[in-house]
């Protein structure tokens, strides 16, 4: 007898249909790797470009395919519903979800630049809150002049955004992010026209404008001279020795952006310009900092950081992403930077602080109690950069996502998908599944060249559960970490999943948590018990155990 049902059956035990097919009766479509998965819901797609951007691509499709598809799907949310679509920028910008706040801006440029009168006016409304800094609206203009003209919504938003603005605020945005992206404050306030509400914002206009510090104004009121003041010392810093350039940095505390290039070889500027220096600033400019002399071991700088870096508070306060303090301990740890020819000799103290604070940028996450499997897709694909950055891999992200997890789960299985015995789409990638043994009290960085030395093989991400049945592990949870391009299995993980609560009877769940912002889910959609997560974000631990 030919077995027809061995390819195509109705019924669930009898169905297995290989990932590299549709599921017979589904709306599963193809994705960038020749496999078949389901389509993320417009919205939810929505949510994955705002975190994630589309910068460099996946493994699988170029940049720019799926920016224009990214930002078609974006065009289409904002004319399905405006406002909701500007309601959701403003949330994940102001929450700090997203390592880049650029696709925000570029999504509220597109929505400035809709036929909807209501939606260009809630846009128009929000650009304060999401562009927060010079540079950010620096970003949106320069977003804005590929959509539309310079008329009356843009002049209105961008005068307010300096308007409203309290003028020693202000002050400190004109001298901290003076030009970006071939904008310059000069530009936008010579288009905009802003009327100055207070004598100190003349003075500051005409000092953007006209690179003066001449302070007679049409107001018999004086500008504020603290104001003042600080516009001159910043002024200054060109003319005086880096010994000098210290003393008028610490007293107005001045930030790096302020200092001219010359005087940031010294570690006196330096060390005048730490105590006032961001959390995200502070790990940008370790490597400088040591590389001038003045981070070593045991010295006073060494131990401020290390300190700073464990204030839960402050860099709660300045939403660090988690992803940032990844990016800042892989750059500090090589010892050279990513573009340029600094080096420097990493302090191992710092070191350690770093991967500490990685720790203390998730949210507190609760004990489940339950039986937790995280399965690490450590395959081809995931060696794609993750959010543009060359030298951090989707694979690394991943695996520092599940420890962080894992650190708050106690009943918890680590496995990883690997080159292995079982059969693929493609005979000369054979999947497997490795167990790994992985302790929370392991530091990050070897956790991390842990998983990137694993041998390669094809993406199976049925195998948790397959195995799970096979071995009759009991499991609640299933965790997922990957890019979403899964092609290799013999059956679809949403099968998979439903024939593991069938044998176990448990009433097992599974979460995609995606590492890139495609359109394609492998949790079906129609299924209770399976969730997708947008990506590596100070919240996933949270969310997953509430699921």
């Amino acid at each position: 007898m030919l077995d027809f049902t061995k390819h195509f059956a109705t019924r669930l035990k009898r169905q297995a249909t290989p990932q590299s097919e549709p599921i017979p009766g589904s709306a599963q479509l193809p994705n960038s790797a020749g496999g078949w998965t389901w389509a993320v819901d417009p919205w939810k797609r929505f949510d994955r470009f705002l975190i994630f951007g589309t910068e460099r691509g996946t493994y699988y499709i170029r940049e720019r395919q799926l920016t224009r598809e990214n930002a078609a799907n974006a065009m289409a949310c904002i004319a399905a519903d405006g406002p909701r679509a500007v309601r959701r920028i403003v949330e994940i910008s102001t929450a700090g979800r997203a390592p880049s706040n650029d696709p925000a801006l570029f999504a509220l440029a597109l929505a400035a630049s809709a036929e909807d009168a209501p939606t260009r006016a809630a846009a128009f409304t929000a650009l304060p809150e999401v562009a927060r800094t010079g540079t950010h609206l620096f970003h949106w203009v320069h977003y804005l002049q590929g959509f539309r003209g310079w008329g009356r919504g843009p002049r209105t938003a961008v005068a307010q955004w300096y308007t409203a603005r309290p003028a020693a605020v202000l002050a400190y945005q004109l001298l901290k992010y003076r030009s970006r992206d071939g904008w310059s404050h000069r530009d936008t306030l010579r288009l905009a026209h802003p009327a100055p509400p207070t004598a100190t914002h003349d003075y500051l206009f005409r000092y953007a404008t006209r690179e003066t510090l001449e302070v007679g104004t049409p107001s018999r009121v004086a500008p504020d001279a603290e104001v003042v003041s600080f516009v001159e010392a910043v002024a200054s810093l060109a003319r005086l020795k880096p010994a000098a350039a210290a003393e008028t940095i610490a007293r107005h505390r001045l930030t790096r952006e302020m200092v001219p290039t010359e005087l940031l070889t010294h570690a006196v500027v330096w060390e005048a310009l730490l105590p006032a220096m961001p959390p995200t600033a502070m790990m940008r400019n370790l490597g400088v900092m040591t590389s001038v002399g003045l981070l070593t071991p045991h010295s006073d700088a060494a131990r401020t950081i290390v300190a700073r870096l464990g204030d839960r508070d402050a860099l709660s306060a300045a939403r660090i992403h988690p992803i940032a303090v990844l990016a800042a301990l892989k750059t500090y740890a090589q010892g050279h930077g990513v573009k340029g020819k600094n080096t420097w000799t990493p302090v191992s103290t710092v070191i350690a602080a770093l991967d500490a604070a990685f720790y203390l940028t998730f949210a507190n996450a609760p004990t489940t109690g339950r039986r937790i499997m995280l399965a690490l897709d450590v395959s081809g694909s995931m060696a794609s950069p993750v959010f543009g950055m060359d030298f951090l891999s989707c694979r690394e992200a991943s695996a520092a996502m599940a420890l962080v997890t894992a650190a708050s789960e106690p009943d918890h299985e680590f496995v990883a998908f690997t080159a292995g015995n079982h059969p693929s789409r493609w005979p000369q990638y054979p999947t497997g599944l490795r167990s790994l043994t992985i302790s929370p009290r392991q530091r990050l960085d070897d956790v991390v060249k842990m998983i990137s030395n694993l041998p390669l093989g094809g993406t199976d991400c049925s195998l948790p559960m397959v195995e799970a049945a096979n071995h009759r592990w009991p499991v609640d949870l299933f965790v997922v970490l990957t890019d979403n391009e899964t092609w290799a299995g013999a059956i679809h993980p949403a099968e998979a999943l439903r024939q593991y609560r069938q044998r176990m009877g448990i009433a097992a769940k599974l979460v995609v948590v995606a590492m890139t912002a495609n359109d394609f889910t492998i949790a079906d959609p129609d299924d209770a018990g399976m969730l997708d997560v947008v990506g590596f974000d100070p919240s996933t631990p949270q969310l997953i155990a509430e699921f």
